[in-house]
């Protein structure tokens, strides 16, 4: 889908504004049940503001951000805002950890500031195994315009949601898993809410696909993001480039790819230029990898790149990638190309590599081990380091900040612990602020996963199959690594990040594969500055909600529409001084 400036819904907002203040953006999200039929049968799927996949949020460089989400759904909702380091106000994260759930028919607005960010981020709902049905967006975070980008300026932009797929809803799923069994194959792969275009004939008529119109000889500057339930794809554009350009908010050294594995939670942005001579359309392909693909043959999303020019329909087999999964090591290298640009500016105007994280101290050690589900109390669980979580009644920051006792634990080992059984709480990590910290995911599962942390990017600085040991670290990239929020590791593989625990708060780390994350493969860091004097960490929001043990001092909301919000309140002010203002 093409990536518009603002959508119908969204209203940038100057509130009494100085020149000393950075700008503010406000939008209306309102998230609703509609019916659609991406793979040819009606289904229950979330939209927001009726839109299936979600509006576009765009912001620039430090803009302060206001989402009013309203809650049309028969259960709880949390927004949560993929990438997005939310520095000092883990207070608007949207997970169970920091905040209590918008009850249905609720609103709560979330108020945060897109500091020092830009580039290809998404938003979706994080209760409930929701995002398997929808409630999600793209988030592009813009340059300021006195930071040229690292390339010519593109003609175009076009963002790519992709992601498996499955005809029954997020409830249903969520039984699945609650009854003890893995979930089967997907029924397919949507790209931005749609099913594939019929290639051949195991394509049910009366689908509707992606189109995607382009002009011969322009250049395009793609977003792409898996946002699926749990599994790896490989993504490419028939007899077309794509160059990696940008990953979740770093510039990347420019490399030219035929095709790319997009892991579960993960962006990217790629340059792709129309210098084909449009004999005919050209698919668009989003297949599964990491798996049996003849047998997964179903679980492959198809658009169309039509030129302006175009002398036809696409036609014939699908363009195959030239990764073989059978030979992964070949397959992690394409992971390790990806490399930052150290000589481009990001956010600010300073050289992306003017940060020199190889010559600091690394003063902390974590290893995240995952294994396949097992059997705890009776209960399908999935752990890491032993430890499966389960989420408190009361938000940990919010009884931190109540001092409510007894609502979590700091106790999540910080290794690998296999002298005592698997078990369910809520143990977290209490890190040390300021610290300079290596951690380890290594995944001894049989399926890919990817592992994000709230709050935080880090620097990817290894990667290898097999058991990590300290003698790694002499592999280590400590010259010009990617920083980014989400990372994959290979089953029986190994990732090494290196991460300063400088944004203080309550950070959720998790796998970002829904199963294993329903199933409980998630902790919480706790990162809190011991001279804290309102500088490090701001304060509890004004319309916090209350749950758990604090539900006795949630007021009852006064409900008002979206619609008469949008009618009545909101007006679109960005003008020249806005301009002024960013640059």
């Amino acid at each position: 889908m093409a990536s518009p400036r603002f959508s119908i819904f969204a209203f940038a907002l100057l509130f009494g504004l100085s020149l000393a203040e950075d700008p503010a953006i406000s939008y209306v999200y309102e998230l609703s049940y509609v019916t659609a039929s991406p793979l040819g049968v009606p289904q229950q799927v979330i939209a927001v503001n009726g839109i299936f996949p979600g509006p576009v949020v765009t912001a620039t460089t430090n803009y302060n951000v206001e989402v009013n989400v309203f809650n049309r759904l028969d259960e709880p909702l949390l927004l949560t805002w993929n990438g997005i380091e939310m520095r000092r106000n883990s207070w608007q994260d949207g997970v169970l950890g920091t905040n209590c759930p918008i009850p249905p028919q609720w609103n709560f607005t979330y108020s945060f500031q897109v500091k020092d960010q830009i580039g290809s981020f998404f938003y979706f709902p994080s209760l409930n195994f929701q995002r398997a049905s929808g409630g999600f967006g793209p988030i592009v975070i813009d340059n300021q315009y006195r930071i040229p980008l690292p390339f010519a300026t593109p003609d175009g932009e076009f963002t790519f949601m992709i992601g498996d797929w499955y005809t029954q809803n997020h409830t249903v799923l969520r039984s699945v898993l609650d009854s003890g069994k893995e979930l089967a194959m997907p029924d397919g792969v949507l790209i931005n809410g749609k099913g594939p275009y019929k290639y051949n004939s195991s394509v049910p008529d009366g689908i509707q696909h992606e189109t995607v119109n382009v002009d011969p000889g322009k250049t395009y500057r793609i977003r792409v993001h898996n946002v699926g339930v749990s599994t790896s794809l490989n993504f490419r554009i028939q007899s077309h480039k794509l160059l990696l350009v940008e990953t979740e908010g770093r510039y990347t050294s420019q490399t030219n790819f035929t095709d790319f594995d997009i892991h579960v939670g993960q962006s990217y942005s790629f340059l792709v230029t129309m210098d084909q001579n449009a004999s005919s359309d050209y698919y668009i392909v989003a297949s599964a990898r990491f798996v049996d693909e003849e047998v997964w043959q179903r679980v492959t999303g198809v658009g169309i790149l039509h030129y302006s020019n175009s002398k036809g329909p696409a036609s014939g087999p699908l363009p195959v990638p030239l990764t073989d999964v059978s030979h992964p090591w070949t397959v992690m290298n394409q992971q390790r190309a990806i490399k930052q640009n150290t000589s481009s500016s990001g956010a600010r105007p300073n050289p992306q590599g003017s940060y020199h994280y190889g010559q600091i101290n690394i003063t902390g050690t974590y290893i995240f081990r995952s294994m396949p589900p097992t059997i705890i109390n009776g209960s399908l669980r999935a752990t890491l380091n032993g430890v499966s979580f389960l989420n408190p009644s009361t938000p940990m920051r919010l009884a931190d900040k109540h001092r409510v006792k007894g609502v979590y634990k700091m106790d999540f080992p910080s290794r690998p612990v296999d002298s005592r059984p698997p078990r369910v709480g809520s143990s977290i990590i209490n890190a040390t602020y300021r610290r300079f910290v290596q951690i380890i995911f290594q995944n001894n599962d049989t399926k890919v996963q990817s592992f994000h942390i709230d709050g935080y990017s880090f620097y990817v600085v290894a990667m290898d199959f097999g058991n990590w040991t300290e003698e790694r670290k002499g592999s280590y990239n400590n010259w010009d690594a990617i920083a980014r929020s989400t990372i994959e590791v290979y089953p029986g593989a190994w990732t090494a990040v290196l991460m300063s625990l400088d944004n203080a708060g309550v950070w959720n780390l998790r796998v970002e594969n829904l199963d294993r994350w329903y199933l409980g493969q998630e902790t919480y860091i706790r990162i809190i500055n011991p001279e804290e004097n309102g500088k490090t960490e701001m304060g509890q929001p004004k319309n916090v909600l209350y749950c758990g043990a604090l539900k006795s001092l949630q007021k009852q909301q006064v409900h008002s529409s979206a619609s008469s919000l949008l009618n009545g309140n909101l007006i679109l002010i960005f003008s020249f001084l806005m301009v002024l203002l960013a640059s």
